[in-house]
Parts: C-alpha cells; structure tokens; sequence
C-alpha cells in the first residue's frame, strides 16, 4: 500500500426500479407524510437503514404498525448484508436482499 495514498472502494445495494411501480401501497402510505421521500426512490435496503426514523414519523398510522412487526428481522437482515459486503461476500449479500424484498412484499399485500 501507498504511504500516503489509498484506495477506498464502496459497495452499496441499489435499486433499479421504482419503488412507486414496484411498491405502491408503501409509496402511497409513505408519501401522504413524506412526499421527498418516495420523490427521492429509495431502495428497500435504504429504507430500512432509517426505519426507526420511519416508524417515529409514521406513528399511529397502519404502515407503523405492519413495519413494526417485522422490525427486528428487517434490521436483523440489513445488519447481515452490511455483514456480507464488509467481507465481500456478494453473492451472499444479493441472496439476503432478495429476503428483504420478499418482507417488503408481505408488506405490500398487508397494506390497505
């Protein structure tokens, strides 16, 4: 290594789609209280990486309470894919967002 360079390389799950056309009872819940919000697409994993901060703006509201219930595995599950491209275990990682997508979909169905 350099004495007085480094590299710094970053991995960051992304989103392609739109979460409006892809979640949009989640959209729409989100936005009725946070409209930059979904203006600014986030991904599910980004999503998640606030959402204690989601669940305090949403109080009293049926997103808080279908979020809620699934909080700990949520967070548990971003923890693991930090975990995964600390270690560059990608193809671990992409498998555990697609778990992520998959609780964000019960999530979708759940919402009215």
């Amino acid at each position: 290594m350099s004495k007085y360079m480094q590299i710094t390389v970053a991995v960051n799950p992304h989103s392609q789609g739109e979460l409006e056309k892809s979640f949009p009872k989640l959209a729409r819940h989100l936005g009725y209280l946070d409209a930059g919000l979904v203006q600014s697409n986030p991904s599910l994993y980004s999503l998640v990486s606030r959402l204690d901060q989601v669940l305090l703006a949403f109080d009293g509201t049926e997103l808080r309470e279908v979020l809620l219930r699934r909080r700990g595995k949520l967070l548990d599950l971003h923890k693991s894919i930090e975990g995964q491209i600390a270690n560059w275990n990608l193809a671990q990682a992409d498998k555990l967002l697609y778990e992520l997508e998959d609780i964000f979909e019960d999530v979708e169905e759940e919402l009215s």
